[in-house]
């Protein structure tokens, strides 16, 4: 049966580690990158009779995602123990939560610039908002690293604050789940979090998927795939595992519910074990912690929230009148975002600002390998920069000689700069008589403009820009042949 006679069924498990200093239930310090085995304690090493003390601001940090996710926070929440039975949780069950998470319900919303730049010109289901199940704080395993023949244990990682993020089964493609985690480390950058970091195991997903024939309803056998650590991996893993399910069925075989990996080498999926059901895990309340009552905390958070991308986007189409692309690709970041709004504040043309940060700006730092916190061109400079073209004082092309020697000497002013250059308007007379020249030596295009043909104006304005050495200010030189040959 043809692919398309199939539908597909996704649900994710994204775990993020949270940005704190010390543990989920310990005060071993949080950090990445230290020597195997030096952040430990008793608690995360799980030795007999350690007791486990709640990290208040790993909560309110989750509570402050719900709140941006549109969540709702239970009044009481609580911990449980999930057996869990693996060499990297030695004391054999996870502190999590079961039944009275932090977060409940609420959604992600899909930014166009989030999916696939293949995908972004043909979107599905533009708008769409992924819904969630829940969010729920729980502490991490430690890493196994499986080496030829045998494992190692780092225990540094035990224990860190791990937020867990479930989907509804709402996600239709490989192209929808890049976009939602795309999104989703897009917000979770913008609240300070986490930085969500995949390649630093920040952020990790495990992707649930099943496949029916259209025109069923019921959903068909999910299967897991397990610590997937890239939207790459997520994407490829999602589109061979929904083929390899198709062609189960078809063969007449039946999908059994496991837990597979993904084989980046390879290219194909893996089983790696049966799946456990929730019965499994026989989860019970912690003993050791009490339930904690979330009124003040929902509240705290609630006076902190951050402006979310989507809506810093909407706001910068208002406030500066700039389309909803460029708007979008400046809120793409949090820092470029700020850099951008600092930039355009007072600025003749924050439309002009927009264009110079988006292709002139990012791509000096692209080829510098700089990022935008790293930019060494205070932002109020390239909105001065922007202004000099704008008053008529330079050209554009002079501008970019000026934006260049400023990456060289960060400290200077662009008008310094200019009129070390040289770079002064020429003398509006002389100007009006390089354009009477260009005019006189230029009949044809002249003739085109004066029967209405804006483009051919072009052609003696870069005359006019020539005579005048590049000093002229093109845009006034155009607005002056037009109103000389159309008078």
């Amino acid at each position: 049966m043809p692919k398309d006679d199939y539908i597909a069924t996704i649900g994710l498990e994204v775990h993020v580690q949270l940005k704190t200093n010390s543990k989920m239930f310990c005060g071993c310090a949080v950090k990445f990158g230290a020597e195997p085995n030096t952040l430990t304690c008793p608690t995360c090493l799980g030795l007999p009779g350690a007791l486990p003390v709640l990290n208040g601001g790993a909560i309110e940090r989750t509570i402050l995602v719900g709140q941006m996710l549109n969540c709702t926070t239970p009044e009481i929440v609580k911990w449980d123990r999930k057996s869990y039975f693996y060499p990297d949780m030695p004391k054999n069950y996870q502190i999590s939560q079961f039944d009275l998470p932090l977060c409940v319900g609420g959604g992600v919303p899909l930014y166009d610039l989030a999916y696939p730049k293949e995908a972004q010109k043909n979107i599905a289901n533009p708008g769409k908002s992924v819904e969630l199940t829940r969010i729920h704080l729980e502490e991490d395993v430690a890493k196994s690293t499986h080496h030829s023949d045998f494992t190692t244990i780092d225990f540094n990682r035990a224990g860190t604050p791990l937020m867990e993020i479930v989907t509804e089964p709402d996600i239709d493609s490989a192209d929808e789940a890049a976009a939602f985690l795309g999104s989703l480390r897009q917000i979770l950058i913008y609240s300070g979090v986490s930085d969500a970091d995949m390649e630093k195991g920040q952020m990790r997903c495990d992707v649930n998927i099943s496949v029916r024939k259209k025109g069923t309803d019921e959903l068909g056998t999910k299967i897991e795939l397990k610590n997937l650590n890239s939207v790459s991996s997520v994407r490829k893993g999602i589109v061979c595992e929904i083929d390899r399910q198709i062609g189960v069925i078809d063969s007449g075989d039946k999908i059994i519910q496991a837990t597979w990996r993904w084989n980046d080498e390879l290219g194909i999926t893996t089983l790696m074990r049966t799946k456990e059901n929730a019965d499994d895990y026989r989860y019970l309340p912690d003993p050791d912690l009490l339930p904690v009552r979330t009124a003040n905390l929902v509240a705290k958070v609630q006076a902190i929230l951050p402006e979310l991308p989507h809506q810093k986007v909407a706001r910068f189409e208002e406030d500066f009148q700039i389309t909803h692309y460029d708007a979008s690709v400046l809120a793409s970041d949090g820092a470029l975002a700020d850099f951008y709004e600092t930039a355009a504040k007072g600025a003749k043309s924050p439309k002009k600002v927009a264009n110079w940060v988006i292709n002139n700006l990012l791509g000096e730092l692209k080829e510098r390998e700089l990022e935008i916190g790293d930019c060494p061109i205070a932002a109020e400079k390239i909105g001065s920069l922007l202004d000099l073209v704008e008053g008529g004082t330079i050209s554009n092309n002079q501008a970019k000689e000026v934006f260049v020697e400023l990456f060289e000497s960060p400290d200077s002013e662009p008008a310094e700069i200019a009129k070390a250059k040289g770079f002064e308007p020429a003398d509006s007379s002389e100007v009006d008589g390089f354009i009477d020249q260009a005019i006189a030596a230029n009949p044809g295009p002249a003739g085109e403009v004066a029967e209405g043909n804006d483009k051919a104006a072009n052609f003696l304005t870069g005359q006019v820009m020539k005579l005048s050495r590049g000093k002229a200010n093109p845009k006034q030189v155009t607005e002056a042949i037009l109103a000389k040959l159309r008078a």
